[in-house]
């Protein structure tokens, strides 16, 4: 987990600092989580990849939501621009690009770890949804993992629903949900859901027919656990 400061700060004021941001910076800065990336490496060396299937897919969840104050929307970047920043806690390098405005916003990126395994991904914002929740905006999106010897690889592919809750006159808040399917090449398979109260499950069927089953309350509990 990155450190956190002495006085908790919600996660949306580092993906969204007082000086403005664009929505590429954004991005990248809700991807510097890359602390749920670290542990995977030895579970692979152990054995243990259904449970390193489970910490790369909470990684993906964890860097496609925000939970917490919506403080102002980022500015819009052209298309073809990028934009790289290292996560302080890991030192990974973050990238982000936007591919595409139209029809929709079409996103890739990339989470390069010091050990070198790779994190890549594309999402595609298909617009705005408007119900009792508030605005929802669903991302389509596709995530793969690669560790730097390329031996082991991983998928994940769903779609998490941003939602933003207008309020006034206090500061509008986001969250998130979704579902992902997640897939390796030790022939794991299984499934993560992602709720708007920032819980996570985790539910995993191991090559070897076990059943790997994993709960996490890190959005709900630790609010401002990504400040460097």
């Amino acid at each position: 987990m990155n450190a956190v400061r002495n006085a908790p700060v919600p996660v949306t004021r580092y993906e969204l600092p007082p000086e403005g941001i664009t929505l590429l910076g954004y991005v990248v800065r809700r991807m510097h989580k890359t602390a749920w990336l670290l542990p995977v490496s030895s579970l692979l060396a152990a054995g243990q990849t259904a449970e390193a299937l489970a910490q790369i897919a909470l990684y993906a969840a964890a860097a496609s939501a925000s939970f917490g104050p919506a403080y102002y929307q980022p500015t819009f970047n052209p298309v073809g621009d990028t934009v790289s920043e290292v996560d302080p806690a890991t030192g990974a390098v973050v990238t982000a690009t936007l591919e595409a405005r139209s029809p929709h916003y079409c996103l890739s990126y990339s989470a390069e770890l010091p050990e070198g395994s790779r994190f890549t991904g594309e999402e595609e914002i298909t617009g705005t949804t408007v119900s009792l929740n508030g605005l929802g905006m669903p991302a389509p999106s596709r995530f793969n993992f690669t560790t730097a010897t390329g031996v082991y690889t991983a998928q994940v592919v769903g779609t998490i629903v941003s939602e933003l809750l207008p309020s006034w006159p206090i500061t509008s808040r986001i969250r998130a949900h979704g579902t992902l399917d997640l897939r390796d090449s030790a022939q794991n398979r299984g499934t993560l859901q992602l709720r708007r109260s920032g819980d996570v499950l985790v539910e995993l069927v191991a090559a070897t027919g076990a059943v790997v089953v994993r709960r996490e309350r890190w959005l709900a509990a630790n609010p401002g656990a990504y400040l460097a």
